[in-house]
């Protein structure tokens, strides 16, 4: 009899049964809140009715029409309904499947466009599993280590992690961007350079914010040096952060834009968008794939966006995001909570924990993610030494929830504190 290979481990002790918008159902019928999204995926919550019955009749009409061979409705549809919420200039797109996947064809974009071989990218960033993606991920050695050599030209600049370097933001932004310029004088000439890959909030990292003034130095020396700015919205995007992208933030648009997750509300799609004439920049035979722009996520994604325009997801996404941030902040103010900093755009929301003397403590962090989804809040965790306990709820998630999860957070916290 065979199984699942034994390195896929769990975060959670739940068999789910079924979903439904923010919850999950084991198979004991116990109700879980998912503040976990599938990892950002479930945008719209669990088998939203709208979703549901796209897919459902998508799957009655076409379920796979490879988009090189043939063409089909949803994948047009949603090419141009996607013009609606890209900035103007990106206005060309590729699907692929994960974001890994186009992650993969945003690189392999920049290196064709330029006719060069280096990628910066900023200490903490996640970008993916596969070699090319790997290469350029920086938020943790589990992710590359051992299957050297990666794919060479990557160089890593700092990212303006305040918290991290016991800085100001500016101060951290200042020597961010000064690195940065040392690094091109020393190891990685701007004539040389391609591209540079940017979470808008580094993810996997530790659920850090970039600043207005980092992403703008990195905006103005792509500008004079020719280089691109791949903005990776992989988990920032679709209303996530409380704008529908989180470059919007910083008010700074990225040349290439990558997205998945969200997308398409559970259903496996990507894509890339850039201008068209720095599409046709790539090489003949470059893009493509088998499932790429599948006919079902398609449909499921179409969907997605008019749940997001109908119910204004990305509005309740900032003003739950911000409630569900200060009653995070106001947990860790409570005495001896262990949580050093709470940070986060949006619904993407971490609680860093430290020692007293600040140093990292994941036992802490892991023992609260454990307590959290025994009592029924279901949490993932993230940065360099997992010490970050994250929540990512679905979109349409309300008041009332934010609530729950706070006072089940505030319970779990405490008892973790008391040993």
């Amino acid at each position: 009899m065979s199984k699942l290979s034994p390195l896929l481990k769990q975060a959670t002790p739940v068999l789910a049964e079924y979903g439904e918008g923010v919850y999950l159902y084991d198979t004991d019928g116990r109700r879980h809140l998912d503040f976990t999204a599938g990892i950002g995926v479930t945008s719209t919550g669990h088998c939203h009715p709208k979703v549901v019955r796209a897919a459902q009749e998508q799957v009655g009409k076409l379920v796979h029409g490879q988009y090189t061979t043939v063409m089909h409705k949803p994948l047009l549809e949603l090419s141009e309904r996607l013009g609606d919420v890209l900035p103007s200039s990106l206005d060309s797109l590729f699907f692929s499947n994960s974001g890994s996947e186009a992650v993969e064809a945003a690189l392999r974009l920049a290196r064709h466009a330029t006719g060069r071989p280096n990628i910066v990218v900023f200490q903490g960033s996640f970008h993916g599993r596969t070699v090319g993606a790997a290469s350029l991920t920086t938020s943790g050695t589990r992710f590359s280590a051992g299957f050297s050599p990666l794919m060479g030209g990557v160089h890593m600049a700092p990212f303006p992690f305040a918290y991290h370097y016991g800085w100001t933001e500016q101060e951290a932004t200042r020597f961010a961007l000064r690195e940065l310029d040392y690094l091109f004088a020393t190891a990685c000439a701007p004539a040389d350079t391609a591209a540079f890959f940017i979470e808008p909030v580094l993810g996997e990292g530790g659920y850090v914010p970039a600043s207005r003034e980092f992403l703008a130095g990195l905006r103005e020396r792509a500008e004079r040096h020719g280089i691109l700015l791949v903005g990776d919205e992989v988990q920032t995007g679709f209303g996530r952060t409380g704008k529908f992208w989180g470059h919007q933030h910083f008010d700074v648009e990225p040349d290439v834009l990558v997205t998945a997750k969200g997308l398409a509300s559970g259903f496996p799609l990507s894509a890339v968008a850039a201008s068209e004439e720095l599409m046709t920049k790539a090489w003949p035979g470059s893009q493509g794939g088998t499932y790429g722009g599948n006919a079902v996520a398609c449909a499921a994604a179409l969907a997605t966006l008019e749940v997001i325009e109908e119910e204004k997801l990305v509005d309740n996404a900032a003003a739950m995001g911000q409630r569900l941030k200060d009653g995070a902040r106001q947990v860790a103010a409570g005495p001896s909570s262990g949580i050093g900093d709470v940070r986060g755009l949006g619904l993407m929301v971490g609680s860093e924990f430290t020692t007293p003397d600040g140093e990292p403590d994941p036992a802490k962090a892991k023992a609260a993610h454990q307590r959290a989804a025994e009592k029924g809040l279901l949490l993932l965790t993230c940065g360099a030494w997992m010490n970050v306990v994250r929540m990512i709820p679905p979109l349409i998630v309300t008041e009332d929830q934010i609530d729950q999860a706070l006072e089940i957070w505030s319970d779990t916290v405490g008892t973790v504190a008391k040993g």
